[in-house]
């Protein structure tokens, strides 16, 4: 065979595997056939047609079959690389310890401003109400407005507010 026929048949060769690739993948985009299907029916499409034979078409149609599967398979890997599962439960533990450190510092700051403001000291004026003793957990009941007394148990002066 000449270089020149030889040139000639890798074009053939070269059109006839793009016409079967294309087609295969129109099918296949369709969404009504398997690869497989839709392979064979590209094929038998573009050997009924005339130009090319049943035996050319089949054999670029393994061609075909090689390609789009290897293809399948890289993007399959990728994808499954891409979202392993184990990669994104920590991901999703990353964000949720972020979440709940983030919630647990504002709590912890909303706990402390609350307690502040439950916080009595001797001398200042308060309404009926329970003092306990933030030193030895004395508790005083008030049962009207009075200015605060020293702890009678410890002597000391700083008492929680509860109703």
């Amino acid at each position: 065979m000449t270089d020149q026929n030889e040139n000639n048949k890798d074009q053939e060769d070269v059109g006839l595997y793009e016409k079967i690739a294309s087609r295969t993948a129109d099918l296949f985009e369709e969404g009504r056939k398997t690869f497989d299907e839709a392979l064979k029916k590209a094929k038998e499409e573009i050997s009924s047609a005339g130009d090319y034979s049943r035996e050319q078409a089949d054999k670029i149609g393994e061609y075909v079959r090689r390609d789009l599967k290897a293809n399948a398979n890289k993007a399959k890997d990728a994808f499954i690389k891409a979202v392993e599962p184990q990669r994104l439960a920590v991901g999703a533990q990353s964000a949720f310890s972020r979440i709940l450190s983030s919630a647990a510092g504002t709590l912890t700051d909303l706990a402390e401003k609350s307690e502040k403001l439950l916080e009595h000291k001797t001398g200042e004026l308060t309404s009926p109400g329970t003092l306990t003793c933030k030193n030895c957990d004395a508790e005083m009941h008030l049962t009207k407005t009075v200015r605060i007394p020293p702890c009678p148990k410890c002597h000391k002066t700083i008492f929680r507010k509860s109703y």
